[in-house]
């Protein structure tokens, strides 16, 4: 035993909490069946644990007549005891429910570029709904920032496009989306009557999202195999930026489905058709590897699991 740690040691001799409480209420209520039934246990149940712990202490706590129960002279002073044990018990226990107010009290969101402008408005409304005291705020930027963001402590759950999770992230698919060839309706592309292949996309200087984003990778990815892509034509930080060049004709660009709905419901974009490339890429909520999200951002999470299938 001279190895094994106090801790275990005490685990298997000093009673557990529940049986404590019950010696309690005991002693404050004079009866064994009074006990059980404040403790929302069986009398039964209630002598059964009081045998227990007089086995383990190797002494009598409590004397059993008709009249009553009435603690020995050991009962006493191991009531005494279990009273300060209790007493450090509930302040341990106010002490981690102060942790989880704390954590409760504030949700701190990464997400890339096109999850924070068209999904996750969305789903925080939801969450104001179920959480109106939880303050939110929003980082928006590129997959590489968002797992920075995560990595350093700067946020409590990110979202991210790209082919895999950042590494030294966790993380849960939630739903897919598409990446669209678009280019302004006077562009050859939008005329032609036949997809593009993905070697003449590759070799096209087209308007880009910068290295580091879901749309990048997605693209360096797919198109690997055909020399890979051309230098950009232009390299812009924001979704926004990119539609705004091509609707002004400047070139074609890749964007996702969701953030140019608008534009080519309005023609103000044509979809370029492609063919032999996979332009679809996952959608995922990330977290700190073995840190899995808790309070407000576990309910987010599950807000928006499935949200786009």
């Amino acid at each position: 035993m001279a190895d094994v740690p106090l801790a275990a040691q005490l685990a298997h001799r000093v009673p557990d909490l529940g049986a404590l409480e019950l010696l309690l209420a005991v002693a404050r209520l004079g009866s064994l069946g009074r006990a059980a039934r404040e403790l929302g246990i069986s009398q039964p149940a209630a002598s059964s644990r009081i045998r227990a712990m007089e086995r383990l202490l190797g002494v009598a706590l409590v004397d059993r007549s008709p009249r009553g129960s009435r603690l020995t002279d050991a009962g006493t002073l191991v009531t005494d005891w279990a009273r300060r044990v209790v007493e450090a018990a509930e302040a341990f226990d106010a002490g981690a429910q102060a942790l989880r107010d704390r954590r409760d009290s504030r949700l701190r969101v990464a997400a890339s570029m096109t999850i924070a402008e068209y999904l996750l408005p969305g789903w925080l409304i939801a969450l104001r709904r179920a959480r109106p005291d939880t303050a939110v705020s929003l980082h928006a930027g590129n997959s590489v920032a968002v797992a920075e963001r995560l990595l350093s402590h700067e946020a409590d759950l990110g979202f991210v496009e790209g082919v895999a999770a950042p590494e030294g992230l966790d993380s849960a698919v939630i739903g897919h989306d598409r990446l669209l060839v678009v280019a302004a309706p006077g562009h050859p592309w939008a005329r032609r009557r036949t997809p593009l292949d993905p070697a003449e996309l590759a070799a096209t200087p087209l308007i880009l999202r910068e290295p580091g984003s879901g749309t990048r990778q997605v693209l360096d990815a797919g198109l690997s195999a055909y020399g890979g892509l051309a230098e950009p034509l232009l390299e812009l930080a924001s979704t926004t930026a990119l539609k705004a060049a091509a609707v002004s004709g400047a070139g074609p660009c890749v964007l996702s489905e969701l953030a140019v709905g608008e534009e080519l419901a309005a023609r103000r974009l044509v979809r370029v058709p492609v063919e032999g490339i996979r332009l679809r890429r996952d959608l995922r909520a990330v977290w700190p590897v073995g840190n899995r999200p808790a309070g407000p951002a576990r309910d987010l999470l599950s807000l928006t699991r499935g949200a786009l299938d």
